[in-house]
């Protein structure tokens, strides 16, 4: 499927500030960038650059005193790919990819050893494999209120754990710090979501299960088949939106994603569904 995704951002800048972006479409696997625009009033130069590890891609810019906005515009093709659940089962650290060892640990957001008691308590006797980050997130869309201002840039997976509310990063967060504490790598994803009403930018979180990542949504609020990855990271701390370094007063915050074919009444999919690289 297609979609017509992006965002309109803008700061008014007390004084000059270096204002670091990460809201562009990542590149490769099955998610494609067919076109994309961005649009920075007034014309700034900005500096650009892709993380070789992550595949983030971030934008650096230097404000002047003054209002500034970002407009960010692109056309996506997504194949995402479907699996069987049955199919996917947990992997023995023994052989899991390197590359997917630093998912293993405790970070900023995540204390998976503080939760780790709980998470073997709670799913420790549940079928390893897919069905149990399923459960994993059926505990928290069931456990946890999803309420706006209940959480700040500050609040932690056991912050949320205890609190019983927050919003979608704390609901990622909070799976990845279960899926940690009983081996899972997992990683959190900012994204484009197709039909999550009212539109923002949207957390979600990856488990590393047979051979590759896939996506899961203890939201429940938009179709994982329109998920288009911003970018992917430990926790919120590496894939925030704007990263702002100076004093600005944030604007109103404008965000979209779209449709442009397939069935637009889709709903959300129980399905595996990866859309990383192969």
């Amino acid at each position: 499927m297609r979609f017509s995704i992006g965002c309109e951002i803008g700061y008014d800048v007390a004084e000059a500030a270096t204002l670091i972006f990460n809201i562009e479409a990542m590149r490769g696997g099955r998610q494609r960038v067919i076109s994309e625009q961005l649009t920075i009033t007034p014309n700034i130069a900005a500096d650009e650059k892709t993380s070789e590890e992550s595949g983030n891609r971030y934008l650096r810019l230097t404000a002047p005193r003054g209002l500034v906005q970002l407009r960010y515009a692109a056309e996506i093709e997504l194949d995402p790919l479907h699996q069987a659940p049955a199919r996917l089962d947990e992997v023995p650290i023994a052989t899991l990819p390197l590359d997917t060892l630093p998912f293993l640990n405790p970070s900023r957001y995540c204390p998976s050893d503080q939760l780790a008691r709980f998470a073997n308590r709670q799913f420790g006797n549940v079928a390893p494999g897919f069905g149990r980050v399923v459960e994993i997130c059926n505990w928290i869309n069931a456990e946890v209120d999803y309420l706006f201002g209940t959480s700040d840039t500050t609040t932690t997976a056991a912050d949320t754990f205890s609190l019983r509310a927050g919003v979608c990063r704390d609901f990622a967060h909070l799976g990845i710090t279960f899926c940690r504490a009983l081996g899972i790598p997992a990683r959190f994803v900012s994204c484009y979501a197709w039909q999550l009403e009212p539109q923002d930018f949207h957390a979600v979180f990856e488990a590393y299960l047979g051979d590759r990542w896939y996506l899961f949504d203890p939201t429940r609020m938009a179709a994982l088949d329109g998920m288009v990855r911003i970018g992917c990271g430990r926790d919120a701390a590496d894939t925030a939106f704007a990263t702002i370094y100076g004093q600005v007063v944030p604007q109103p915050i404008t965000v979209w994603s779209e449709a442009l074919d397939g069935d637009r009444n889709e709903q959300w999919t129980t399905d595996a569904v990866s859309v990383t690289r192969d």
